[in-house]
């Protein structure tokens, strides 16, 4: 549930979308638009919904729903599918929940899902006018990264569920690189999926979930500014090609800004 519809991705299958489930909006904009520089405007679903900014460009979505559809404050990613109610009877089959939706919103069908794992994403199915056209780019400005129990069966999951590796026109790729999954859509490197996480740790950050990365030029700097307003830092790593930082805002919310030029590392696709 996008603060104005996701705009879709290069083919099917596609992260095509991040958005911020919260609950209060004026503090979430107040955290991300000192932390990210990010503005905003109202969303076309109510008053409960902004788009955020860069430069001008729709970034990401959020929306103060975490208390009404009773679901955790997260970051999510959404990925594009041609048939929602498909892509939902797909995560059930494979020990997946599917905890709201489809719904109908705007010019779509979202719904919010968790994979056998626990990882939580969305799942949009664009019904607008455009919706045969070949979309262009990766509208939402950020990369992914499911941490997962193992890497290799969360991509069969995400795999049977979104199509990947279907031979379809349009959808996306995988290559296993260094005991890890890289995902490519329409040629570009846009999420990695990596093992390790622990189901029931008690730590989040242990625990499966996905990742939004979002590229900034300073780390410590972005730092620096987040706690300044309220935020805490969870982690911070060196990385190949650069250095990653982990943070929570003020409600709870975990993202990650990071230096690297892509997934891939200091390939930018």
């Amino acid at each position: 549930m996008s603060a104005t519809e996701p705009a879709p991705l290069t083919g099917v299958s596609a992260p095509c979308w991040v958005h911020l489930v919260t609950r209060e909006l004026a503090a979430a904009q107040r955290f991300y638009g000192a932390v990210l520089g990010w503005t905003f405007r109202p969303g076309a679903m109510g008053e409960d919904f902004l788009t955020a900014r860069s430069d001008g460009v729709p970034v990401a979505g959020i929306g103060a729903i975490a208390s009404a559809y009773h679901v955790a404050v997260t970051w999510m990613p959404y990925f594009s599918v041609q048939d929602a109610d498909v892509a939902a009877d797909r995560i059930r089959e494979r020990s997946g929940t599917v905890a709201v939706g489809p719904l109908a919103i705007g010019k779509g069908r979202a719904l919010f899902a968790a994979d056998r794992d626990g990882a939580s994403f969305g799942v949009w199915q664009w019904t607008g006018r455009a919706a045969s056209l070949a979309p262009s780019g990766n509208r939402s400005h950020a990369w992914l990264r499911l941490r997962t129990r193992n890497a290799f069966d969360a991509a069969i999951f995400y795999g049977e569920v979104l199509g990947w590796e279907s031979g379809e026109s349009g959808t996306c790729e995988v290559a296993y690189v260094k005991e890890e999954v890289l995902v490519r859509c329409g040629g570009r490197p846009l999420a990695r999926i990596s093992s390790g996480a622990v189901e029931a740790a008690p730590d989040p950050m242990v625990r499966p979930h996905w990742q939004v990365q979002f590229p900034v030029a300073d780390v410590a700097a972005t730092v620096r500014e987040a706690e300044r307003h309220g935020g805490t830092l969870l982690e911070l790593r060196e990385v190949p090609h650069g250095s990653e930082a982990t943070l929570s805002d003020p409600d709870g919310g975990h993202f990650t800004v990071t230096d690297v030029r892509s997934p891939a590392g200091s390939d930018d696709g």
